[in-house]
């Protein structure tokens, strides 16, 4: 009985550790309602984006990648990065969507997000050249 009760113990305890994360495990964890350590007054996403329904969240992300490719682009174009320019309203980004993707069907819209964010990763080290200088990454 005695045995079971220190290996209890030390199965608990042994547990118990390799459970624990790590300092950089928890620095990872996003935490709700968190202050972004840059451009705190940021517009949020349209109302019909934050209330869409789970099955159209695909239209939701399309428009999320807009938005960055747009932002990524006005940095790099005019070598600014204010926080106007970084996180500004997201009236373009919508207009883009409307304009160009909001009779597609879902996979021409998973394309059209693939392509905004291969637009995004092609521009994000200039931004963040630019973005880096005034702090704002």
């Amino acid at each position: 009985m005695k045995h079971v009760t220190l290996y209890v113990i030390w199965l608990s305890f042994g547990l118990g550790l390799i459970a624990q994360p790590t300092l950089a495990e928890r620095s990872l964890v996003p935490t709700i309602g968190s202050t972004p350590d840059v451009c705190v007054e940021r517009p949020s996403e349209p109302d019909w984006m934050q209330n869409i329904a789970l099955r159209d969240a695909y239209q939701r992300v399309l428009v999320q990648d807009i938005y960055r490719a747009q932002n990524l682009e006005s940095i790099v174009q005019t070598e600014s990065c204010n926080c106007a320019t970084r996180f500004p309203s997201w009236d373009q980004a919508e207009s883009t969507f409307r304009e160009n993707h909001a009779n597609a069907d879902r996979s021409e819209m998973l394309q059209a997000s693939d392509t905004y964010n291969r637009r995004s990763n092609d521009l994000r080290p200039q931004a963040q050249a630019i973005c880096e200088v005034v702090g704002n990454w």
